[in-house]
């Protein structure tokens, strides 16, 4: 079988090697937990617990705000100690419920499941609704929501975005090396949704191990196939995954659903197994602590809520100063100046670098070399874009189809005039999605 890929992208440094070795490490949760009403796409949860309420681990703390939205569940047992707001790794100040931990993990009496036979697909919905599962890989799109299409009968593939293109990350890697049972039954749930559809599992060919174990363990499923992809970024990127998978072509006007796909990542089937099988809402994940400011880069299992200062701390903390510090991988991950932020429901990574690369070069003119042309998956001319994002022409960014950007960096990477490109272009396109919604 050929390498599923598509066109543009670049080929970062990837730094895995950092922490690719390393099993995943369950980290006990601190004293103190921070839980975000905004941890996903759409209306905010709203809280269903009082300041000195006592909670269990696994309980609802927060409802969803609408059918766009998710419930919100204590990781720990302990006491709700305040309401209010707290920053979050975007840099935003959200309105978060502070529970103060006990220490005895007392949790509500999760309910195992051994077979989903009897569930019928309105049950699996309901219980990947309640469970709170959001897209894991930093989208944070209800789940449930992209589960319920307007035409499930017309889904061919699901596909589980097993690529892990963004540089540094490996918690995706270690779930597939370590559990891939749970990916696995992740998958089988879902496919129950869809009878006439693939499951395929889309692995860059970088990992040739997490290849050859998946191909061994669904060997013997009719319905599930590993699909071995070329190693390019962004190659995670939804869009170009189901080129990658399936031929097919989406825009930003569209939904996977609408050519036939549903994309996962593995975090998030892995989830879904958790709630099914397990009847554990989303209150943990894989986050990787890494880059080589750390002094020892790991995987760990971490309980939402988690302080990302207390993750570094795990990871033994700094061995050299970091000089720029990033929540997620360097190609799409936010800027931290404060790690006194909690570990969200779409938080992968804290990545510690000693040399800021993009600061350490100044912006020159524009020598229209076409090479973020090149890079572009978007088959966009992004020097164009971001000249018209930094006069403010937002009708011509319009025109030019800058809406189609998916904010990949690529073009910011290839850039030899050292041109911040894509930060240009997403400000804009922010102010005009905006300005769309006013109106």
């Amino acid at each position: 079988m050929g390498l599923g890929t598509f066109k543009g992208g670049v080929h970062p440094y990837d730094g895995k090697e950092l922490s690719k070795s390393k099993p995943i490490k369950d980290l006990a949760p601190g004293k103190e937990l921070v839980f975000p009403l905004s941890q996903h796409i759409g209306a905010p949860a709203t809280p269903i617990v009082s300041v000195g309420d006592s909670v269990l681990r696994g309980q609802k703390i927060a409802e969803a705000g609408g059918f766009v939205s998710a419930p919100i569940f204590s990781s720990v047992s302990g006491t709700v100690k305040a309401i209010e707001p707290r920053r979050v790794p975007t840099g935003d100040m959200v309105n978060s419920i502070i529970i103060e931990n006990d220490g005895n993990m007392m949790d509500t009496g999760f309910i195992k499941r051994e077979s989903i036979d009897d569930l019928s697909k309105e049950e699996i919905i309901e219980i990947v609704k309640e469970a709170g599962i959001v897209g894991m890989g930093g989208a944070g799109f209800p789940t449930h929501v992209k589960l319920s299409p307007k035409e499930p009968d017309k889904i061919d593939f699901i596909i589980a975005n097993c690529a892990e293109c963004e540089p540094y990350l490996t918690s995706d890697y270690r779930c597939m090396i370590e559990e891939p049972e749970k990916l696995i039954g992740g998958m089988r749930v879902i496919l129950k949704l869809f009878p006439q559809a693939t499951g395929v599992f889309g692995v860059e060919d970088n990992k040739p191990d997490c290849i050859k174990k998946l191909s061994e363990l669904v060997k013997n499923e009719e319905r599930m196939r590993v699909q071995p992809l070329l190693t390019k970024y962004p190659q995670g990127s939804e869009r170009h995954l189901i080129h990658a998978v399936t031929g097919r072509d989406i825009n930003s006007k569209m939904l996977p659903a609408d050519a036939g796909c549903i994309v996962n990542n593995v975090d998030t089937m892995s989830s879904i197994y958790r709630a099914v099988y397990e009847g554990k809402p989303l209150i943990e994940r894989i986050f990787t602590v890494t880059g080589d400011a750390v002094c020892e880069p790991r995987n760990f299992r971490v309980c939402t809520g988690t302080s990302f200062q207390e993750l570094l701390d795990a990871a033994d903390g700094l061995i050299a100063p970091a000089e720029k510090m990033i929540a997620g991988g360097p190609m799409m991950g936010f800027s931290l100046f404060d790690l006194n932020v909690p570990v969200v429901k779409t938080s992968s990574a804290l990545t510690c670098l000693t040399v800021d690369e993009a600061s350490k070069y100044e912006t020159t003119a524009c020598i229209n070399c076409g090479r973020c042309v090149e890079a572009c998956p978007e088959n966009l001319i992004p020097s164009r874009l971001a000249d018209f994002a930094e006069h403010g022409q937002k009708a011509e960014f319009e025109k030019w189809y800058g809406l189609e950007c998916v904010e990949c960096g690529s073009c910011s990477y290839g850039c030899p005039a050292r041109r911040h490109l894509a930060q240009s272009i997403k400000t804009v396109k922010k102010q005009i999605l905006a300005d769309k919604r006013k109106k």
